[in-house]
């Protein structure tokens, strides 16, 4: 049975008539900047027959982009008809039925961008993310990119980045996805698109400032380069123009206040609003719009930011250069746990990751042993694991574990499983550290969580913290309702029901900034009802680290893991840190102004 994330049967909605697989080409990565360039979608019942298609390039009006990637030029463009021509069929097409697409929340975006371009709203309720299910099943594959399904699926790609193929392609990957969730006993992970969709202020882009913060605006001295500037309220030109033109003059603009603001411009008039309480009780100079841009005529130069003094400190344990792990003699393997009260499981699974085993937090195409606890044998899943012909193991195996061969694993398997340890991602003991490996600069942390009885919405989060260990401001709080950070160095990515993640680019952190902290909260619930929560690490190529955390009962946050400088190489440590803080409680631990 199939359910949403506020725990919906799919099937037993009424309106439910099946699922609409879609693929879009853009101009661009800005649903709410850049258009959709073509539209290819396949409807198919709930036994995943095909009812309907449809398929359009669209005259976008602009640049189409990356013609390098999709292939769509002006000229093959010229004379297409704009979106608004699609709005009855998609309508059609879509209405009553779950969107499903790769990246669902991208192609999404863009439809519903688009279609309030066009001034109507489309009947989508609920998408599911094909990338999302990928990781769920834990499919054996490098990565969850289409063209690596469709190897796995043995599904012929004709060409890629062509909407029309894609999709065709994705209708297969699709349909042997669902197949194999079935008969593991899998939910797939549908979303509410009301729960996840949120509209979000017209915020200013952060661009990185080149000179040092000189601290509070004096106007004994004038308006130094590198001063942090908030705009509050209505401006005589438009608010992102103003930013520019600050940003040009040398000024960090950003969009909260904090106690590192130098300046709030903020027009004469305008209705109390909490930018102005906050920058009046921290002592925060205040000017209007005309003010400001006289002294931007005459700004005194700033002092040049220089390359960042790094800390060296001594070699122990935990900072000295990540050593190639020593492999272990169940690398490779995923356990999956059975039974036991939380502190018993809990414990099991820390004993499996000093064998090299990665435990697993549901019954997945990945798993490749069960161990049972007390009350084990009665949960369902056993009789799937027996027919899967997996090993089934019981607690006292684990003491008689060396570098043999595993209990109940035929000796052919030994090699395989060796061959492919030099592969196996870095499994992170809480409290344990790598460095990011030297080649790639965008990954993701990836937080999953069981499929429980009554589903639990938990809120994964990320704050990017200076030397203090603090927010520069409120806009390097990153979660459900500010989804990028300003320097959008760090975005939330909602794929499913009971995973989240947080994307990071490198490259595009803010000098400011010394690490990022990704964390999670509960509203209704505790760590202990949802148990363990597993973490990937993954690049566009591969995931290289994993981590479970299981060891939080009564806490409802918990920092989940910190990303971090150290002798200019980037270093990612688990930690599974848990505390009693509700979600604002959490930010304001991490220096985010939070409203009574």
């Amino acid at each position: 049975m199939l359910r949403t994330r506020s725990g919906d049967e799919v099937y037993l909605l009424p309106s439910h008539r099946g699922w609409a697989l879609v693929d879009v080409e853009t101009s661009g990565l800005n649903a709410s900047r850049d258009r959709v360039l073509s539209v290819a979608a396949i409807a198919v019942d709930r036994n995943g027959q095909t009812e309907a298609e449809y398929s359009s390039f669209f005259n976008p009006g602009c640049d189409p982009g990356p013609v390098h990637i999709h292939g769509l030029t002006p000229e093959r463009l010229r004379g297409a008809p704009t979106f608004d021509s699609a709005v009855v069929q998609l309508h059609e097409l879509l209405s009553g039925r779950t969107l499903v697409a790769h990246n669902a929340n991208f192609d999404h975006g863009f439809l519903v961008g688009e279609a309030k371009r066009a001034g109507v709203t489309l009947p989508i309720t609920h998408r599911l993310c094909t990338v999302t299910l990928t990781r769920r099943l834990q499919l054996d594959v490098p990565n969850a990119q289409l063209a690596t399904l469709a190897r796995h699926w043995q599904i012929p790609q004709r060409d890629a980045h062509n909407a029309v193929d894609d999709v065709r392609v994705l209708l297969e990957v699709f349909r042997r996805s669902l197949d194999l969730a079935n008969n593991l006993g899998l939910q797939v992970p549908v979303v509410a698109c009301g729960s996840t969709t949120r509209a979000y202020p017209d915020n200013v882009t952060r661009v990185p400032c080149p000179w040092t913060d000189p601290g509070r605006f004096d106007a004994g001295v004038g308006l130094v380069q590198g001063t942090k500037v908030v705009i509050t309220g209505s401006t005589s030109l438009p608010r992102l123009e103003l930013a520019r033109r600050l940003t040009d003059a040398g000024l960090d603009v950003m969009n909260g206040v904090s106690g590192k603001t130098g300046l709030l411009i903020a027009n004469t008039g305008l209705p109390d609003s909490r930018k102005l309480r906050v920058a009046r009780d921290k002592g925060i100079p205040i000017v209007d719009e005309a003010t400001a841009m006289r002294l931007v005529e005459r700004v005194v130069p700033g002092t040049p930011k220089s390359v960042p003094v790094i800390e060296v400190l001594p070699q122990t344990a935990s900072s000295r250069p990540s050593k190639q792990p020593v492999a272990l003699p169940w690398s490779g393997r995923r356990v999956l746990v059975l039974g036991g009260d939380h502190t018993e499981a809990a414990a099991i699974r820390s004993r499996l990751t000093t064998l090299g085993a990665t435990p697993a937090i549901n019954f997945t195409a990945g798993v490749t042993h069960v161990l049972v606890l007390d009350g084990g044998h009665s949960d369902p899943r056993i009789r799937k694991a027996h027919d899967r012909q997996l090993p089934i193991l019981e607690s006292h195996h684990l003491e008689t574990l060396a570098g043999d061969t595993p209990i109940g694993e035929p000796e052919s398997a030994v090699a395989t499983a060796a061959a492919t340890r030099a592969q196996t991602p870095r499994n992170l003991t809480p409290g344990a550290v790598m460095d990011v490996p030297s080649d790639v600069t965008e990954f993701t942390v990836n937080v999953a969580w069981a499929d429980t009885a009554a589903p639990i919405e938990v809120d994964v989060v990320a704050f990017e913290l200076d030397r203090d260990h603090k927010v520069l401001s409120d806009d390097e709080f990153v979660f459900y309702n500010q989804p990028a950070s300003p320097d959008g160095a760090v975005r939330l990515c909602i794929d499913g029901d009971r995973e989240q993640g947080i994307a990071v680019d490198l490259p595009a952190v803010d000098v400011e900034i010394d690490r990022i902290m990704v964390g999670a909260s509960i509203e209704t619930a505790t760590f202990g009802d949802v148990g363990a929560l597993s973490v990937t690490v993954d690049s566009s190529e591969l995931t290289f680290a994993t981590a479970v955390l299981d060891a939080a009962t009564t806490e409802r946050s918990m920092i989940i893991a910190e990303i971090y400088r150290r002798n200019d190489v980037w270093r990612i440590r688990a930690l599974g840190q848990g505390y009693d803080d509700s979600l604002a409680e959490f930010a304001v631990r991490h220096g985010v102004e939070v409203d009574d």
